[in-house]
């Protein structure tokens, strides 16, 4: 057989949550595009602009990784999901739909040691997003994060 070529892809980021309906509902709240509806209340997939937002039951998706649901984390776990903005106004009105929707506010937004501006906000289950706009991380008419080389 030949050397297949391996190219890495971040695709989707799967969420393990207490409710599906709640944190289904949650996120649709925030204005994410539910696809792929067939799969009901087993898994929810929401597009996010060039990756995939997956929800799946806490214990499921232990169980799918070999690994124990209890006892659940239930302070920070290391990770965090961002939604980087254009402007210090849109980070401002990013938390505050956030929170009008059901999120917790963690940290208000605030000048950041790297000149940038940023708070953040836990969804239902405690995953933590950062809101953030940052030097030299701008967003192309399409949404999607541009990177310098």
């Amino acid at each position: 057989m030949a050397d297949q070529v391996v190219v890495p892809r971040f695709t989707v980021v799967t969420l393990g949550v207490a409710d599906m309906r709640r944190s289904i509902a949650f996120y649709a709240s925030l204005g994410f595009a539910r696809k792929f509806r067939a799969t009901g209340e087993a898994v929810a997939f929401f597009d996010t602009g060039g990756t995939v937002l997956a929800l799946y039951p806490w214990d499921a998706l232990a169980q799918d990784a070999g690994l124990p649901d209890m006892p659940r984390a239930s302070d920070f776990r290391g990770v965090t999901l961002a939604w980087n903005c254009r402007s210090e106004a849109e980070v401002d009105a990013a938390l505050d739909w956030a929170v009008g929707k059901g999120a917790a506010l963690l940290k208000p937004a605030q000048p950041t040691d790297y000149g940038g501006y940023g708070g953040y906000f836990a969804d239902p289950d405690g995953h933590v997003w950062e809101v953030v706009v940052a030097p030299g991380i701008d967003l192309g008419d399409d949404g999607r994060v541009r990177l310098p080389d």
